[in-house]
């Protein structure tokens, strides 16, 4: 008996919905022009910002390290690591987050949705996307943007610390985060416009 037979059939569908949406640069040629070009562009600039980002992961590594080594090894704790670490992180989840909707990865009840037919989804999508995505993250994109100016406006440090960081870098890219997630909502719902009308995803 093979392994597989052990164990069963792994199930990866959930990730399948991600590698099926790569980037290919190439839309279905009965889709109007304008919005094959808007997806196209709109994803493009997804995955070079995502790609972008991921690269904060090498900051955020470098100061776990040397707080790790300076505090176990020379008794020396760093006041600065925690900080670098978690606007790195932070950052790195902001500007990512657009990337992610693009490849379908965020979080959702996909053990149900994946059942359904592509016309289905790409309703429920659609009205999700028109009643509550957009609304919502236009809202919190003007909080943000007067968090953001408020923390620019007053040359904002972290008190938490005896660091005292500036704060305003990272406020303003919490708010460019949800712009860049707004955007990227433009592209998946031209997506779920077009597999409403041809009951087959772009």
């Amino acid at each position: 008996m093979s392994d597989k037979e052990e164990v069963g059939e792994l199930d990866i569908t959930d990730e399948m919905i991600a590698e099926g949406r790569s980037y290919t640069g190439v839309m279905p040629d009965d889709m109007p022009k304008i919005m094959a070009k808007t997806i196209l562009g709109i994803d493009l600039f997804s995955l070079r910002i995502g790609q972008v980002a991921c690269w904060l992961t090498v900051p955020v590594f470098v100061a776990m390290f040397i707080e790790v080594v300076g505090r176990h090894f020379f008794g020396s704790p760093t006041v600065w690591a925690y900080d670098i670490s978690r606007m790195g992180a932070g950052a790195m989840f902001m500007l990512g987050a657009g990337y992610a909707l693009s490849k379908g990865v965020h979080i959702r009840a996909d053990f149900m949705y994946r059942n359904w037919s592509v016309k289905t989804q790409a309703t429920i999508d659609l009205t999700l996307y028109i009643l509550f995505y957009f609304p919502g993250l236009i809202g919190a994109s003007w909080a943000c943007y007067k968090y953001a100016y408020k923390s620019w406006s007053i040359m904002e440090r972290g008190m938490d610390t005896s660091w005292m960081p500036i704060m305003y870098p990272i406020k303003s890219i919490l708010f460019i985060g949800l712009v860049l997630l707004i955007i990227q909502g433009i592209s998946e719902t031209l997506k779920c416009i077009y597999a409403v009308r041809n009951r087959r995803w772009p």
